[in-house]
């Protein structure tokens, strides 16, 4: 019979087993520490915030790149056929505003 072992193996084969589950142990007891649990949160709160303000920069940046293709020719020149019109609408709620609060005083 190939398969019967000695004592001696048998105990070294605890020994082994006992380190195994000891590490398995010790690595648990790691992963569930509350430093550890924070850390982690932490971790995960700070790559999403991270991921969400690149997103909103390159929002913001394509926003900011249509607007200026839309008010600038490629040539760097102003288009002032479309810059008047816009100005005059901001001008025009601003004059608003400032006669309501005026009339509100």
């Amino acid at each position: 019979m190939s398969d019967a072992r000695t004592p001696a193996q048998i105990e070294a084969d605890i020994a082994r087993r006992r380190r195994e589950l000891a590490v398995t142990l010790d690595e648990i007891g790691v992963r569930m520490h509350p430093r550890t649990i924070i850390g982690d949160a932490k971790a995960k709160a700070a790559a999403t915030v991270d991921r969400t303000a690149g997103r909103a920069y390159v929002a913001a940046n394509r926003v900011v790149s249509d607007a200026r293709g839309r008010l600038v020719a490629e040539d760097g020149s102003p288009r002032m056929e479309r810059i008047v019109p816009i100005a005059l609408l901001v001008v025009g709620v601003v004059g608003l505003v400032v006669v309501s609060r005026r009339r509100q005083d």
